[in-house]
């Protein structure tokens, strides 16, 4: 799975600014040719299998598989299995290339939120400095 997400997964977080709310979220995520469709099933039923987790087809659930067109998708975004599957999983089969710095400020900004930190001012604009820089950071490679 670390050879899948280095080519074909990826760690973002979304924030959300506006004038009534601030957020965040992270999302974990691999996205294959629709060909590979049984592929991204096996990578889900690992997880689940590994994590007592539940693989479903729609956003409330643990882990969501979606098609599009031509791609299936896989998608993590409950918070608690971000820290307890995704995170201890990468930590423990460690992805190598760029995509590895990816991971260490998805795991920076996983921490800030568990800590509650997001939903401080100096928090969030400490997310906000992490996400910039790994944009930055990545547009050099």
């Amino acid at each position: 799975m670390s050879g899948f997400t280095s080519g074909d997964g990826s760690f973002h977080i979304v924030l959300r600014n506006s004038n009534t709310k601030s957020g965040v979220l992270a999302r974990f995520s691999i996205h294959l040719h629709i060909r590979e469709l049984e592929v991204l099933k096996g990578i889900g039923s690992y997880l689940i299998l590994n994590n007592n987790s539940d693989i479903q087809s729609n956003n409330q659930k643990k882990i969501n598989i979606s098609l599009r067109d031509k791609s299936v998708n896989l998608q993590v975004t409950k918070f608690s299995d971000i820290v307890n599957i995704i995170i201890p999983f990468f930590n423990q089969y460690p992805i190598l290339g760029v995509k590895s710095l990816d991971f260490a400020d998805f795991q920076k900004v996983a921490e800030l939120m568990k800590n509650k930190e997001h939903l401080t001012e100096a928090g969030f604009s400490e997310i906000i400095k992490i996400v910039e820089n790994m944009n930055l950071d990545r547009k050099n490679f």
